[in-house]
């Protein structure tokens, strides 16, 4: 009995924490509409702060605490509302969520920034482990007692808020009907600012209190996933019930501790399934709740249509990459070769993203969660010889592909019911599943009456494939076949989205509803397209596990994922360019970056600080582009390819474009500098060309509103004329010229360049 009162309390304490930080998520999006993802690395950055105040700086326990949860936790959810989160009210779910999750891996960067990962923190409970009081026989410390006496009040507190008072009215008003709350006085955006404080708060205070009940020592990534566990207790209340939010943290909670005591010593699997539980209850929470009706499209669209290439088109681009890919090869050195290998790996793992967000609208948050499922069925049937000889066969690579397609369908199966928001986190909780229970699964297990780990010792060694006469042991080969590969696939895509299925997959994405109301089957469309989209990422993460030669759960992580996702939007998700951005950013950019600056601070050990705080700030900067997502809904690829569209009718500034890139690209083959240098200069060349264009044939790359404009900016109007500057002499003539007045006269080079342009001749010579 005194065991089960011990796991019962331990229980609630747990689920006492999850109900208070999914009270806070519950909050923000009651008065936003927003499900904020960064929530979890809220909740980790107070802890990390709450730490450096309480154990770094020697600070009292209860000033610390003000300052963390009743200062900078609030604080931080004013600026994080006022400067992303009210412009993203009427944008599309993918935004939204590409924008918290940018938040997310930011302040994940940030942490580990400040706080080195290597070295470890211990938290001490608030009022110290010593300090408790007896409950039944049982030790109850006054920080867990805290806990659930905290989240008991917080409970009945916002429940009472949100149905006996005019606050809570104003609050759920927010989110359905602003301009009617503004018409009766109120002022929406500062009930929303309030509530994001309150609810950031509410993360603050569940980050301080987590760490010393979960144990362990402070660490980024974990503690940001120990607080999104908290999303299946958030989705139980619909995102609106606070008493049904605080029933399921404890339940979860109180799960959670009899699952780890009370399995058996022999069921050396509880652990993982321990901690893959609140991914299995949020998966099962979000089928089993009902769904909102279909919709049609919203009012308002701040996403723009994407353009379509045609076949042709596309073929033409493809050969060209190819091309690229191997003028790259000649030039690169050896050590460049593997992170280019690395980058198109990623990007068709990425591609995988285009015809289901892209094209149908449908949100995957954990491709390399069905790479891994491609990785693993790959290992067991595809690895042929030993030693150096092993290699993989063409049965494994197809073999994986095709169970995780077949996965594909049956994650979507019960997840068809499911769209925007609900589908995202689905997808997020398989991601999870595949993290904490599959990946861990490294003991034997009888399958099939064979015994078979599924990730022997936590790592799988692939070698490089071998198909037919074609071996890919040898990097150069490697590349360039994954170099066609991609194009292939690329071109395959776009004519994919030339067919009446792909059409019927926009039209899914832009309204669900006419498109059943047309007689289309919601059902088979998302089902095929997230086959289609499993079968991609599992054949990119065969290749990826192959190109690296071993992989290991920390090649899977949720938050690896959630990085390839949101550079894959900010790159355009609706094209096969932003597929290869978001590649190249996660498997090249990265790799380069971070070897770079390390190289630098061993060469240099008196700058080694500096250099560490450039490679940090580069990976803050990269992990927030996904906030700029709203402004540019296109993509950046996207962008620049349109701003190369003009120059069809500039030719001469094009032959003098690639006339350069073909310079740098000899200078570079012949030694003159490195590839550093190359890919410098290439980018900074591609930047400039359409300015350089803008520049040297204005009349050439402007629309004529355009060129009105420009020399309307050139020449100022007379009204704002010596306005910036005193008026020069001509000005002054002209101004005079305009008024009526008597004009004073020009010096005589002057005269002669006004009288030309009033005569149009060419030469005008003044008199002597």
């Amino acid at each position: 009995m005194d065991l089960f009162l011990t796991y019962t309390i331990l229980g609630l304490v747990l689920g006492s924490v999850y109900a208070i930080a999914a009270s806070g998520l519950v909050l923000t999006y009651t008065t936003s509409g927003i499900f904020n993802f960064a929530h979890g690395a809220q909740a980790m950055l107070a802890a990390f702060l709450y730490w450096q105040f309480k154990v770094a700086w020697g600070m009292p326990t209860l000033v610390a605490f003000v300052l963390v949860v009743c200062v900078i936790g609030p604080l931080l959810g004013i600026v994080l509302y006022n400067v992303l989160m009210k412009g993203l009210r009427d944008v599309e779910e993918v935004t939204k969520v590409v924008v918290t999750v940018a938040v997310l891996l930011g302040m994940v960067a940030l942490s580990q920034w400040i706080w080195d990962p290597t070295q470890a923190r211990k938290m001490d409970m608030l009022f110290g482990s010593s300090t408790s009081i007896d409950v039944f026989g049982v030790v109850v410390r006054y920080h867990e007692l805290l806990c659930v006496v905290s989240a008991i009040a917080l409970a009945v507190a916002l429940r009472l808020v949100f149905t006996r008072t005019r606050l809570g009215v104003t609050m759920r008003a927010v989110v359905d009907d602003p301009d009617l709350l503004r018409l009766n006085g109120y002022n929406p955006e500062r009930i929303a600012m309030s509530s994001w404080a309150l609810g950031s708060g509410l993360a603050a205070f569940a980050g301080v209190l987590v760490t010393p009940v979960a144990g362990g020592s402070l660490e980024a990534n974990t503690l940001t996933l120990l607080v999104i566990d908290t999303f299946a207790a958030a989705m139980f209340g619909r995102l609106r019930s606070i008493p049904r939010t605080f029933a399921c943290a404890i339940a979860l909670g109180l799960v959670v501790t009899y699952a780890g005591g009370y399995a058996p010593t022999q069921w050396d699997w509880v652990s993982n399934f321990k901690a893959a539980l609140p991914m299995v209850v949020l998966f099962l929470v979000l089928l089993v709740l009902p769904q909102d009706r279909l919709r049609g499209t919203s009012q308002t669209r701040t996403r723009e249509r994407a353009r379509v290439p045609s076949v042709r088109q596309a073929a033409v681009w493809g050969l060209a990459f190819v091309a690229i890919m191997y003028l790259i090869l000649q030039v690169a050195s050896p050590i460049m070769v593997g992170p280019l290998i690395a980058a198109l790996v990623f990007a068709v793992i990425a591609l995988s993203l285009v015809p289901l967000t892209g094209y149908a609208g449908e949100i995957n948050l954990a491709p390399l969660s069905f790479g891994a499922i491609g990785v693993i069925v790959a290992f067991h049937t595809g690895i042929v010889g030993t030693g150096l000889a092993a290699r993989l066969n063409w049965v494994g690579i197809v073999a994986g592909t095709i169970v995780t397609a077949l996965v594909g369908g049956l994650v979507a199966l019960p997840a068809l019911r499911l769209r925007g928001l609900y589908l995202a986190l689905g997808t997020m909780a398989f991601g999870g599943i595949v993290s904490t229970l599959v990946i861990k699964e490294i003991q034997p297990r009888h399958w099939f009456g064979l015994d078979i780990a599924l990730f022997p010792a936590g790592i799988l060694v692939v070698p490089p494939p071998k198909i037919g006469p074609l071996d890919m042991a040898k990097e150069s080969t490697f590349l360039m076949t994954l170099a066609v590969l991609f194009a292939v696939l690329g071109i395959g895509i776009v004519a994919l989205r030339n067919t009446g299925y792909g059409r019927r997959l926009a039209a899914m994405k832009d309204s669900p509803a006419a498109t059943a109301m047309l007689g289309q089957s919601l059902v088979k469309l998302k089902l095929s397209v997230f086959m289609l989209s499993a079968g991609i990422a599992g054949l990119g993460g065969i290749l990826m596990a192959s190109t690296a030669g071993s992989v290991s759960a920390e090649n899977f992580l949720i938050v690896v994922s959630l990085s390839l996702v949101m550079l894959t939007v900010v790159g355009g998700v609706s094209h096969v360019s932003g597929a290869l951005f978001g590649g190249v950013m996660v498997g090249l950019v990265f790799t380069l970056i971070s070897g770079t600056f390390s190289g630098l601070a061993i060469e240099h050990p008196e700058f080694e600080s500096l250099f560490g705080s450039f490679a940090h700030l580069f990976a803050i900067a990269v992990a927030l582009m996904g906030i700029g997502v709203n402004q540019n809904p296109t993509g950046v690829v996207h962008q620049i390819c349109e701003s190369y569209r003009p120059l069809r009718n500039a030719r001469p500034v094009l032959y003098a474009g690639g006339a350069v890139a073909a310079g740098v690209y000899v200078l570079n083959y012949v030694g003159v500098y490195g590839d550093w240098w190359l890919a410098i200069l290439m980018f900074c060349g591609v930047l400039l060309l359409p300015i350089v264009g803008r520049i040297w044939m204005p009349e050439r790359m402007m629309t004529p509103a355009e060129l009105a404009e420009h020399e309307a900016r050139r020449t100022p109007p007379p009204e704002l004329m010596g306005l910036d500057q005193p008026l020069s002499d001509t000005e002054r003539f002209e101004l005079d010229l305009l008024l009526g007045l008597p004009p004073r006269p020009l010096p005589l080079q002057e005269f002669a360049e006004e009288l030309e342009q009033l005569t149009g001749k060419d030469e005008v010579h003044a008199p002597a």
